[in-house]
Order: structure tokens, then C-alpha cells, then sequence
């Protein structure tokens, strides 16, 4: 019997160490941290309150105002944001903003506004200007530190926001304007999704090294930098955000449009167009600018320059013809569906990524083969292998597609390998077949992940013959992952805001996934001599995608030749910069192009020393954020008095519009935890712990009674 009351106490005790276990997990991946201690009476749009340390008491979060100023000038934008920081409560505070910018963009000026005074940013080494600014903090001086997370992640970090007072940082970017599909496409995102992050959590009796919600993993080592707290529904919105447009296209636009907020365009005497919001906004979701010239005016070629210093600097863009359609491929292909059933698809995103799936498979023909794989936390096949195209197969895949629904999390490795994985052949009669087929993978999601790095490096080495090819779904999509992914994959990226856009979009997908593949490009120059060129090695291009160079040029003048294969024929294309026109930024965007191809180089390796130093001068010299430089601002004079303590407290976010709290959340973050399957293990073994001890004592009381 005292065997019995030993295994109770051992189920006792193993019950308690889940929970335990459970404990730190959820305190670390609690997506609202201090906001759920919150009274809903006390929450207005763009006003939180936080707990103070007077029980009853609470003191107000510091708000946000987000402003944003597009001046485009040809192919070329330069962006600026404010960002104003106002602290409306009795303390002093610090402010933690996590925010998106796009994966192209050069940050490169910063402004700290504190009532008339002016302090500029200097560009240091990351280190450095981290110690500048906590140093600066700790005396009791007014500071801002913008950081690059991720080439589309940033953050700012204000220090010593006085009472009732507001601090403005302004920064400025610029990049080049995609063209593709004879449009020009210009988006600006507004918040960061939540992200999935796996591994084991590497700090688990400690605070994470950030200030988001999630615990840095051995898989994303700065999980807690790229999760910022995000704001539950039924709580408002916070972070207004405003914005201006004033677009030079230099030529006759046939179409100019906001994809996915409303905005009121006036053309000015002088030609440029300038656009606003018409209606109040708030960072929720990706802004896209797009124009379309008329016809008979787009651009076949274009070369922007300029000089700095000694040096001369080029952007040249070229578009290579259209392909006819005799030279169109007949080669049968095996598509492989892959769609992501996560829980941050929920609500709108699922809605616009099936149809895109049964819009995919419509497009077979007899003679493909292909196969649909759905993942969120498991991955599934519908068939073990892909099968042949046939009314059977397809009418199957189509009903799997609409039973499809989204929840759990992100385990996107997984459907990755089982994608790439070639099915292994039954015959040699399906080999030969097989070897003939274009492997093609559309890849549907909104990259909500934060383990890009792991995913670039498995896609690189296991690719193969096949082509990758992203379609991103949501207001928010991590697009810096899903162009990279393309690129990497040989593929391109096709981004679907909303459902109105699924047919037109998928359908420009198809139509260039069936023309030859502009390959093997390079670049020659004559009559000058290009001291560096990036890219150095050019990703393959489909239909109605430029060749985009950046050129560190010994003077002004000669021509560029660029050549590749078109299919089975060659290709070439040459451009003069003799009447190439001014544009500041350019040496800018050539600093930045060259970082990320330094970058690049040490992808799936320890941090090279070498490359390391050389991104820290280019930071320098060319004042750019990176990941190895950061922009710092200190007001010498020091403004809270040493007896007044600083609270700090990260900038919540508002969930991506469209996005469903519970399937990403829930009451624990399930895209994000193994909280629950401890919590669920913990009360199992409890209840079973408790049904021996109710039988040995029922058995004892049974004895004593037949005793007596």
C-alpha cells in the first residue's frame, strides 16, 4: 500500500514540474506583458494605461504618432518619418518602438526634435552606440537609438521622455522603385506581425535581451527584438498614421492608385501629383502606391547617377523584350502546392489563399503531375506523391483545399523539405518522364516566421532543379522573407493584399512561369571602368522583371552591356550613360546594395570578421544603418533629476488588420509555445495523482470497516 502513496507523491511532484515548467514560458511569450493587467474602462484608442507600483493606481503609456512624407522623383524615392513620442502621465519614461520599414531600405539621417533644439544622429559601430545611448540614459539625458533587426525590422529607443512632454525622431530612406509587370509598385508597411518562433528558449531564468514578448531560441537568438507586444482586439487602436505622397513620374500615367487605404490625388501646376489619406488611418497594415504609364510611354531602359566626391555613382534599369509566344515552353511541369494553415492566416488571409491554391491547380494541364501540401504546426500531403493531372486527382484537390482551416503554428522547415524532397520514381518509365518535368513550388503564405536565416540556408542547399516560387497573403506580409526566399529559390514574389486581387494576380504568376527564363546575366562597360557592381551575381528574371544594376563608376560617360540567355537564345542590351539623368540617393542605394551582398556572403556561417569591418566603414562613411551600425542621438544636457527613477516599457502594436487574435494567440501564444502541451501534461498527471490517493483511501476505509 505505501508503494501506492509513493507513485501519488512521485505524480504529485512530476504534476508541479510541468506547471513550473510552464511558468517562465508563459511569462516570456506573453504577447501584452503588463497590458492584461489593464481595466478596459481606462483603455481609449491611442491611450493605454500601465500598472504602477500603487496598488488601484495606474499610469499612462506613452503615445505614438506616426507621420510619413514620399517624395518619388523617376525611379527613386526618398522617404521621411516622424515618429512622435508624448508622454502623457507624472513619470519619466522610456519608449521601445519595434516597426517595419522596406527590405531595400538605406536609413540614413535621423533627427531627435526636443522642443526648439535639433540634435542630430551620428552613425556608429552597434556597440558603441548602444553604450552612447545607455550611457546617456542613465545620466538623465534625452537619447534615440535606431537599430536595424532585420533588413525590414528597426527599432527606436527614446530615453528620458519627460513629464507631459513630446519627443519627435525623424528619420529618412531612401530606395529604388520597383518596376515590374509595366507598373511601378511602391509599398511602405506599417506594423510587424506577430512572428513564430521556434527552437528552445536559450534564457529560460532570465529576462530576454529584448523587449518583445518572445524568449531569444538557439534557432532566432534575438526572438525578444523582433516581437513587439501586440494590443488584443476590443482595446482600440493606437499609432495614428498620416501620410503624403508627392510623385514626379516624369511621364503620362494612364493609372494612379492606393491599393488598400484611401487616398485623394491633386495634380499640381508643375506636374507632380500629391496624394493624402482621406480618411484617418492607423498602423495597421502595408501602404502600396502604384502607377501604370500610358501607353507607348514605359520605359524600356533608364540611368540615374551621381557624384560624391571623387566617385561616381549609376543606377541603371532595363527591361528585357517580351518573349513571343512560339518560344513559350511545352515542357510538362510538377507543381507543388504548398499553403500555410497557421494560425496567423486566420480571417481574411485563408480567404484569399485558397482561392489562389484552386486558381493554381486550375491552371494544369494533361501531362503535369502535382501534389498539395498544407502545414501549420504538423505538415500534410494530400498524396504521398505528386500524381498525374486528371478530372479524379483534380476534384480531389480542389475538395482538400476547401477543407482547409487555420490554426496553430508556424513549422514552416518542415514543409520546405517535404517540398523540395523529389518523389522517389516507380519505374523507369516515371523516371525518364519525371526528368523531363519543371519542378515548380508555390509557396503560399505571410512569412509571419522568425527564423528567416535557417530558411534561406536550407533553400539554398536543397533546392535542386526546383524553382520557388512565393505568393504573399495578408495585410502585413514579412515581405523581406518572402523576396529572399524567390530569389534564393530561383523563383519570384507575387504579393496578394486582398481578395479582389487573387484572379489578376495569380494569373500574372502563370503567365510567366510558362516564358523562358532570362539567365546567366552579366554586365560589360565600355569607354569606363566600373570599380564595383551590384548585385555581382544576377538572380534569373521572368517575364516583365527589370535588370536592376548598381554601379560604382571612375567618371561620367561609356556605355553598360548587359548579357544573358533567353531562353535557348542570347540576349543583350546596351545603355549609354552619357544622358543619364541626376539623382541624389543613388550612392546611397549602391552602399546599401553592396551590404546586402556582403551580407549574403556569410549567410549560413559564423559572422566574418572581414565582412563585419567592412560593413561597419560602409555604415560609416556612407552614414547607414545596418546590422552592424546604428544611428545615435544625445541631447548633452541632462534633463531628469537623479532623484526621479525612469520607467521603461515597449511600444505595443496594433494586431495586422484582417488577422485573428485567438488563432494567433489564444489564451497563451500557441504559434509560439509548448506552454500548453506542459500545462495540459501538468493537469493530467494531477487528476491522476489525485485518483490514487481517492482509491487508496476508499480501499484503506473499506479494510478498517470490514475490520470492525
Amino acid at each position: 500500500m505505501h508503494c501506492y502513496i509513493r507513485r501519488s507523491y512521485n505524480l504529485i511532484a512530476l504534476s508541479f514540474a510541468c506547471l513550473l515548467l510552464w511558468q517562465p514560458v508563459q511569462a516570456g511569450y506573453n504577447p501584452e506583458q503588463d497590458l492584461d493587467e489593464l481595466r478596459m474602462s481606462e483603455v481609449t484608442a491611442g491611450r493605454l494605461l500601465l500598472p504602477s507600483s500603487t496598488p488601484g493606481r495606474y499610469r499612462p503609456l506613452p503615445t505614438l504618432h506616426t507621420d510619413v512624407h514620399m517624395r518619388v522623383s523617376g525611379a527613386v524615392a526618398s522617404v521621411t518619418i516622424r515618429q512622435r513620442f508624448y508622454n502623457p502621465g507624472d513619470d519619466w519614461v522610456e519608449g521601445i518602438y519595434v516597426f517595419p520599414l522596406p527590405e531595400q531600405a538605406a536609413v540614413h539621417r535621423m533627427r531627435m526634435h526636443v522642443g526648439e533644439r535639433v540634435i542630430e544622429g551620428l552613425v556608429k559601430e552597434k556597440q558603441e552606440a548602444k553604450r552612447t545611448y545607455q550611457n546617456a540614459k542613465a545620466a538623465g539625458k534625452r537619447a534615440s537609438l535606431v537599430e536595424q533587426e532585420r533588413p525590414n525590422i528597426f527599432t527606436t529607443s527614446v530615453a528620458n521622455i519627460g513629464p507631459k512632454e513630446e519627443i519627435l525622431v525623424e528619420m529618412e530612406y531612401v530606395e529604388s522603385v520597383r518596376y515590374i509587370d509595366h507598373r511601378f509598385r511602391l509599398r511602405f508597411p506599417t506594423v510587424v506581425g506577430p512572428r513564430f518562433i521556434p527552437g528552445q528558449p536559450i534564457k529560460e531564468n532570465s529576462h530576454p535581451s529584448g523587449s518583445g514578448w518572445a524568449f531569444d531560441s538557439d534557432v532566432v537568438p534575438d526572438a525578444s527584438h523582433i516581437t513587439p507586444p501586440v494590443l488584443p482586439p476590443g482595446r482600440g487602436k493606437i499609432n495614428p498614421l498620416t501620410m503624403t505622397v508627392e510623385l514626379d513620374a516624369g511621364m503620362p500615367l494612364h493609372k494612379l492608385i492606393s491599393s488598400y487605404q484611401r487616398m485623394q490625388f491633386k495634380q499640381r501646376d508643375d506636374g507632380v501629383y500629391v496624394g493624402k489619406f482621406d480618411e484617418r488611418e492607423f498602423a495597421d497594415r502595408d501602404f502600396e502606391l502604384v502607377w501604370i504609364p500610358e501607353l507607348g510611354h514605359a520605359p524600356r531602359a533608364a540611368v540615374f547617377i551621381e557624384q560624391r566626391n571623387n566617385d561616381h555613382y549609376a543606377l541603371l534599369l532595363a527591361m528585357p523584350p517580351k518573349t513571343e509566344s512560339s518560344q513559350v515552353s511545352a515542357f510538362p511541369r510538377e507543381l507543388i502546392l504548398v499553403i500555410d494553415t497557421s494560425g496567423s492566416m486566420a480571417g481574411r488571409s485563408i480567404k484569399q489563399a485558397v482561392p489562389a491554391a484552386h486558381y493554381a491547380l486550375d491552371q494544369l494541364n494533361t501531362g503535369d503531375r502535382f501534389n498539395v501540401i498544407q502545414f501549420n504546426t504538423h505538415t500534410e500531403s494530400l498524396f504521398i506523391h505528386p500524381k498525374a493531372v486528371d478530372p479524379l486527382t483534380l476534384s480531389e484537390a480542389h475538395r482538400y483545399l476547401d477543407r482547409l482551416r487555420a490554426t496553430g503554428g508556424t513549422q514552416m522547415l518542415p514543409a520546405l523539405q517535404q517540398a523540395l524532397a523529389e518523389a522517389p520514381s516507380q519505374t523507369s518509365e516515371d523516371e525518364k518522364t519525371q526528368s523531363k518535368l519543371l519542378r515548380q513550388i508555390v509557396f503560399i503564405t505571410d512569412g509571419a516566421v522568425g527564423n528567416e536565416k535557417q530558411l534561406f540556408n536550407f533553400i539554398r542547399a536543397g533546392l535542386g532543379n526546383s524553382r520557388l516560387f512565393t505568393v504573399g497573403i495578408g495585410s502585413a506580409p514579412n515581405s523581406y522573407f518572402m523576396r529572399r526566399a524567390a530569389e534564393f529559390g530561383r523563383g519570384t514574389f507575387t504579393y496578394i493584399g486582398k481578395p479582389e486581387e487573387v484572379h489578376d494576380k495569380m494569373a500574372t504568376l502563370f503567365n510567366k512561369i510558362r516564358y523562358p527564363v532570362l539567365m546567366d546575366i552579366r554586365i560589360e562597360w565600355s569607354e569606363n571602368e566600373s570599380l564595383e557592381t551590384w548585385p555581382q551575381q544576377f538572380p534569373d528574371l521572368y517575364l516583365g522583371e527589370p535588370v536592376v544594376v548598381s554601379a560604382k563608376l571612375n567618371h561620367e560617360g561609356g556605355n553598360a552591356i548587359l548579357r544573358g540567355m533567353l531562353g535557348t537564345r542570347p540576349w543583350q542590351f546596351e545603355l549609354s550613360l552619357r544622358n543619364a539623368v541626376g539623382r541624389g540617393g543613388i550612392s546611397t542605394l549602391w552602399a546599401r546594395n553592396k551590404i546586402k551582398g556582403l551580407m549574403d556572403q556569410q549567410l549560413g556561417e559564423q559572422s566574418s570578421p572581414q565582412i563585419r569591418k567592412q560593413v561597419v566603414d560602409l555604415g560609416i562613411d556612407f552614414n547607414l544603418v545596418s546590422k552592424y551600425t546604428s544611428l545615435v542621438a544625445v541631447d548633452m544636457t541632462p534633463a531628469r533629476p537623479r532623484s526621479e527613477s525612469l520607467h521603461s516599457k515597449a511600444m505595443p502594436t496594433n494586431l495586422p488588420h484582417g488577422w485573428s487574435y485567438p488563432h494567433v494567440f489564444g489564451q497563451l501564444p500557441r504559434t509560439a509555445s509548448a506552454a500548453p502541451w506542459h500545462t495540459l501534461v501538468g493537469v493530467l498527471l494531477l487528476l491522476l495523482a489525485a485518483g490514487f490517493l481517492i482509491w487508496w483511501w476508499y480501499t484503506r476505509a473499506s479494510y478498517s470497516w470490514r475490520a470492525v
